[in-house]
């Protein structure tokens, strides 16, 4: 028997959730499991008020009809992430990159022929990690488009435009020296508009992490950061998108995961990195697949979560 959550007057019965979690899980990876019922109805419930539709199966038409479908499941996607970041997030690993990895990476200029650092922020919400990342380049003496080049995506339109207006709140300076603040932002209404100049830095790109058809056309990274995204995602998904990730790598090349967030379970096909700031992953070089315990504990540990896994 279906059992109703009610929600400010529209209800969600088992099967409509199941069925919107099914969707939303198939179209963008992200998992809404029973524990996230209640988040899902009530952004659910937000977008059904602002269309005037009146019900949960007029909702579920108007994303199915074949006219009104593609262009209303974005805005479904944009309402059910979430989207809390700030400029320098999780800093020591952010100069671990330029310290460390960008520094390596210069050295090695002649071997990649003199071609820019292609760096990829997936997940990027409304830029600020990207941003950070520029700044960060410049202030380390790279020059963008030349030493360097920042790419940065996300499958919330609204986000991406938020991104490329690159004008922020108070909030999202929380760690931000003030004189980085000053060089590189301009004050106005109690908001803070980033320059012109650095807003060139960033290609922004709509992109799904599903999509491995739109991702193919990227070019081959040598740093991407994946941060705070992947824990949204069911297993299965986020086994797809970190072989993604491999895939777009060159080989050598680093992944930067949140804090937060590990390969264990998901992957043994990258080495752990011990850099002075911080950890991070990186795809072996031909022939120096690494054995460390960390690798070894990662293929236990996806052993034990599913034998019939294969980790390609």
């Amino acid at each position: 028997m279906n059992s109703p959550v009610v929600n400010d007057g529209l209800t969600l019965t088992d099967a409509e959730f199941r069925m919107f979690a099914e969707l939303v899980r198939e179209h963008a990876g992200l998992d809404f499991g029973e524990g996230s019922r209640f988040l899902l109805e009530r952004r659910l419930s937000r977008r059904i008020r602002e269309l005037e539709l009146g019900s949960v199966a007029a909702y579920h038409y108007r994303i199915r009809n074949s006219s009104s479908g593609p262009d209303e499941l974005p805005n479904l996607i944009d309402e059910l992430t979430t989207n809390e970041t700030y400029f320098f997030r999780e800093y020591s690993q952010l100069r671990a990159l330029v310290d460390e990895i960008f520094a390596e990476l210069q050295l090695d200029r002649e071997k990649r022929s003199g071609r820019p650092i292609n760096v990829w922020s997936a997940g990027c919400s409304s830029g600020e990690e990207p941003y950070s990342i520029a700044i960060l380049a410049r202030e380390a003496g790279l020059k963008p488009g030349v030493d360097i080049h920042v790419y940065a995506s996300d499958i919330s339109r609204k986000m991406l435009r938020k991104a490329r207006k690159g004008i922020y709140r108070e909030s999202s300076f929380r760690e931000t020296d003030p004189h980085l603040r000053d060089k590189y932002f301009v004050e106005k209404d109690r908001l803070w508009q980033i320059s012109d100049d650095l807003k060139r830095d960033v290609d922004f790109i709509h992109l799904n992490l599903l999509d491995t058809s739109k991702i193919a056309l990227l070019r081959t990274m040598d740093v991407i950061l994946c941060r705070n995204v992947i824990i949204y995602f069911n297993l299965d998904t986020k086994c797809q998108v970190i072989r993604t990730f491999y895939e777009k790598l060159r080989p050598g090349g680093h992944l930067l995961l949140g804090h937060a967030e590990s390969l264990i379970n998901l992957s043994t096909s990258f080495e752990l990195r011990h850099l002075r700031r911080d950890l991070v992953y990186r795809r072996p070089l031909p022939g120096m697949a690494a054995e460390d315990p960390w690798n070894i504990a990662a293929a236990a540990a996806i052993a034990r979560s599913d034998p019939n896994r294969i980790d390609e």
